[in-house]
C-alpha cells in the first residue's frame, strides 16, 4: 500500500490525480480513474455549463464510490454559471487552473 500526503488527503489507494485534459477528460475517463483508485477529474474548459451538469450527475451514477472532482478554469467565460453547478450538484473537490 503506498502512503503519501496525497493517499491521506484524498482517501485513494494511488497518489495520482488525473489531469483536466479539456476534450479528453470528461465523465468516462474519470469515472475510470476513480474506480481504479485514483483521483478523476472533469475537464470543464471546453463545456457549457449544462454539459459539465451532465458530466456530474453521469459519474455520480458510474464512480459513486470512487474519488472524483472537476478541473475549472478560473478565466473561462462560464466559471461563474459553473461554480454555482458544482456547489448546486455538491461536487467535493474542484481544481482551478
Amino acid at each position: 500500500m503506498i502512503k503519501t500526503r496525497i493517499t491521506d488527503l484524498f482517501g485513494v489507494k494511488y497518489p495520482i490525480i488525473q489531469g483536466g485534459m479539456i476534450w479528453v477528460s470528461g465523465w468516462r475517463l474519470a469515472a475510470a480513474v476513480a474506480k481504479a483508485g485514483a483521483v478523476g477529474l472533469i475537464g470543464a474548459g471546453s463545456m457549457t455549463p449544462e454539459l459539465l451538469r451532465e458530466h456530474i450527475r453521469k459519474i455520480k451514477i458510474a464512480a459513486p464510490q470512487g474519488v472524483w472532482g472537476v478541473n475549472l478554469p478560473i478565466f473561462f467565460q462560464y466559471a461563474d454559471a459553473m461554480v454555482a453547478i458544482i456547489l448546486e450538484e455538491e461536487v467535493r473537490t474542484c481544481f482551478h487552473r
